[in-house]
């Protein structure tokens, strides 16, 4: 009956179409779909149809230095089992592509000759004072304390061999099943004051014994931190100050307090992270009289979570309080090295549902921030800073994003009058054109007619409706390939494409109903990241093509790739790779999400390899790819969203029976998770005088059935030197992590306890040379001077 009635009371239930469920719906987005559009503009589609086709090779730019691997291709369906290739120093990254998973699977699936170690779970201790995570026993005070809840965007800062720096963002919270239902209806106070504690970021001091070992965290490190609700950010760029963000609380409009909704991000190149404020109107009653206010979303309704109940700033129609939503939906920048830091808001960045934002560094030295709106028909944006990256500068780069130019995106097309909203490749036979970074601010001046420049930067959307760009199918992660500059936009999805008024397909969004999103390649013209046009073309047009999904991926044979669905997050590995993590759903192409190697060089151009898949009813966020060290890390976000307290559709990672809270270190039920894929290391067998293998225990987790065959090792590499070092801090003893136990396992998770968590695959088995240098997750050399 608990189920029945809270089903009645999610108003997307009866509106979901494969790609989401209702509980995220509305605790993650506010039940955006529901509503109408929040575009409502006139803006144009690829009026213009240009005549150049656009260059394969231009696009691909200068390619990847380093040996091309070798490649055995089997179709995905009833392929043979392939084992990863063993690790030897030097070698490229390998393995063997998984089937896609059923989306009832509660397992997290990696590849033969690979596992998985849990490295944080919701409540896990991060300070010598942190209470042990009791599921029973909730407060605002102890989860402060602890690891927060839905982990998005991650990346793991490695300082030198054996210590590293881990970053997360907490997006969202999902009460139903955090807390008993008799919890959730007498102790609302509690519940909503633990689920405001439970959002934030996440700072968390690493270490491990040597770069074949799995990293565990150390509990009590100085580094470690968490930002929470009333954590102070500082306002910067030119709207700081600006009577659109004074509030009563804060009349100088230059402070303000926590963040939220925060999705992906991006790590800079003088090593601060970058968090991206998402759906941040879900936490605010509004009046919802001004233009502003519809075109974020705001609405006079009461909120899922209620903050508004203990906290009139959630209550924007409160006096003096008119503007605090106004200070939500910025770029946040952090500096993980320094636990005093104070984060900041960057407004010269413009202010949105903010994805994420991803810097490269310009060959004149300026840097540009790509930035996606994560709402259906809204739109792409481009900073560039006003000044230059020094290397060694730290504190000089650190505030490179508080001046700046900003501009949005208009795509055109090279076959517009061929687009149907099929996805039927044009005949030309690819889905390609220009494009023009419209200005929106530059050099401190506004380029909007009748907005002043505080008002474009906090009415960015308004702002962008003005100049005309081009409606996409939400971007979310956009990411600069750092070996070659590329840039590639994460569409996900948009259901509402061609549906009654709204636009109908055009080049870069050419599907009607696009259920299964895509991913678009961009190059700067002459390789200028600092200039205003540039050329594009699809990448790849997501779905599963043995359903009959229209699909497309550069002319890669669609019966030899993993199927894929809502590309989201983006990374890529030391070779240049595009890795993609999904977002969707099982009523999609029935399958679990997962994470995903894009190809992107000669004849494997649009091969998708499937590298693993998360547990039910979750979703794949923050990759990481360590390759030289043969490692990934992914945040899995929301399993077993759809189920409550009493009646957890997902036990993962725990897999504890009923009963258990979390007084043990084991939870019956699902914690969002921070997890960390390596290879199985290969025993040689005991020697003359040698005793036989240990079998792993409760602090020592593994797979609890073998793979087929030989598993593979992992690599012997040289420590690795990040350019990341910590003033004066000695590397901390393998003392204090989580748990603690040999080998610095969490207690009783998934990896030592679920049914298989191997999977035997098929296809591909990638083997090559030439091993680059890691570039994503490690700073730069200037990092050396933080305090």
């Amino acid at each position: 009956m608990v189920d029945v009635e809270r089903r009645r009371l999610l108003p997307m239930a009866a509106h979901v179409r494969g790609k989401r469920s209702a509980v995220t719906c509305q605790l993650k987005c506010a039940n955006a779909c529901l509503g109408d559009v929040c575009n409502t503009s006139r803006n144009g589609y690829l009026r213009d149809i240009v005549d150049a086709e656009l260059s394969r090779r231009a696009l691909l730019g200068a390619g990847v230095a380093g040996t091309v691997a070798l490649l055995t291709t089997q179709q995905i369906a009833g392929a043979s089992s392939a084992l990863a290739a063993p690790p030897v120093p030097g070698a490229a990254f390998g393995f063997a592509p998984i089937a896609p998973v059923a989306a009832t699977v509660d397992e997290l699936t990696v590849p033969e000759g690979f596992t998985y170690q849990p490295i944080l779970r919701w409540g896990d201790p991060l300070f010598a004072d942190s209470p042990a995570f009791d599921a029973l026993d909730q407060t605002a005070a102890k989860q402060r304390r602890q690891f927060g809840y839905n982990c998005d965007y991650t990346d793991i800062l490695r300082i030198d061999a054996t210590t590293a720096l881990l970053f997360v963002n907490h997006e969202y919270t999902n009460e139903t099943i955090m807390f008993p239902a008799v919890q959730l209806a007498g102790e609302q106070a509690r519940v909503r004051a633990v689920g405001r504690a439970a959002h934030g970021l996440s700072v968390v001091e690493l270490t491990r014994t040597d770069a074949a070992s799995a990293w565990e965290p150390v509990v009590g490190a100085r580094r470690n931190r968490r930002f929470l609700d009333d954590t102070p950010y500082a306002i910067t760029g030119p709207a700081a100050g600006s009577p659109l963000l004074q509030t009563i609380a804060d009349p100088t409009g230059t402070v303000a307090l926590g963040t939220l909704g925060n999705c992906a991000g991006g790590t800079t190149p003088w090593g601060t992270i970058l968090s991206g404020e998402e759906n941040f109107n879900g936490y605010f009653r509004s009046a919802a009289t001004s233009a502003a206010d519809r075109r974020y979303g705001l609405a006079d309704a009461a909120t899922a979570r209620g903050w508004e109940l203990d906290d009139p700033r959630f209550d924007t129609r409160t006096p003096g309080y008119e503007h605090e939503a106004n200070r939500f939906g910025w770029i946040v920048e952090v500096d993980p090295f320094d636990p005093d830091s104070t984060p900041r808001k960057h407004t010269a960045m413009g202010r949105m549902k903010h994805e994420g934002a991803n810097v490269h560094v310009a060959a004149n030295g300026r840097v540009a921030a790509y930035m996606g709106d994560d709402e259906r028909f809204d739109y792409l944006y481009k900073f560039v800073s006003a000044g230059t990256y020094v290397e060694g500068a730290r504190a000089a780069n650190m505030t490179l994003l508080e001046t700046g130019d900003l501009y949005v995106a208009r795509f055109e097309g090279t076959s517009t009058a061929e687009i149907d909203g099929s996805g039927t490749v044009p005949s030309d036979g690819a889905f390609d054109g220009s494009g023009r970074w419209l200005p929106l601010v530059v050099g401190g001046v506004s380029q909007v007619d009748g907005m002043a420049v505080d008002e474009v930067l906090v009415h960015t959307r308004l702002a962008a409706d003005a100049v005309g760009a081009t409606k996409m199918d939400r971007c979310e992660d956009v990411e600069p390939n750092p070996a070659t500059g590329l840039i590639y936009v994460a569409c996900t999805n948009n259901s509402n494409r061609g549906v009654g008024t709204n636009a109908v397909a055009d080049e870069p969004n050419p599907r009607t109903q696009n259920r299964d999103g895509h991913v678009i390649e961009i190059a700067e013209d002459g390789g200028d990241h600092t200039g205003t046009t540039f050329r594009w073309s699809i990448l790849m047009l997501c779905g599963d093509p043995a359903q009959g999904d229209q699909t497309y991926f550069s002319g890669f044979p669609v019966d030899q790739v993993s199927p894929i669905s809502c590309p989201d997050n983006l990374a890529f590995d030391s070779e240049g790779n595009l890795w993609v993590s999904t977002d969707g759903a099982p009523d999609g192409i029935g399958y679990n999400d997962g994470l995903f190697r894009v190809r992107l060089e000669g004849a494997q151009r649009g091969l998708v390899e499937q590298f693993l898949s998360v547990p039910v009813e979750s979703e794949t966020c923050g990759p990481v790819i360590h390759d030289d060290e043969w490692h990934v890390f992914v945040a899995v976000q929301h399993p077993g969203e759809d189920g409550a307290f009493e009646t957890p559709s997902s036990v993962w990672p725990d897999y504890a029976p009923a009963g258990a809270t979390g007084v043990d270190g084991t939870f019956h039920g699902p914690r969002p998770t921070v997890v960390q894929v390596l290879p199985i290391a290969v025993d040689p067998g005991p020697g003359p005088s040698e005793p036989g293998p240990s079998q792993p225990g409760p602090s020592q987790p593994g797979p609890s059935t073998s793979p087929s065959g030989s598993p593979s090792a992992p690599p012997v590499v040289p420590s690795p030197s990040d350019g990341v070092s910590p003033s004066g801090t000695s590397a901390p003893g393998a003392s204090g992590g989580a748990g603690g136990g040999a080998g610095g396992g969490l207690p009783q998770t998934g990896a030592g306890l679920a049914a298989p968590l191997v999977a035997g695959a098929s296809a591909a088995v990638a083997i090559g040379a030439g091993l680059l240098a890691r570039m994503r997750g490690r700073g730069d050399g200037d990092a050396a001077e933080q305090s």
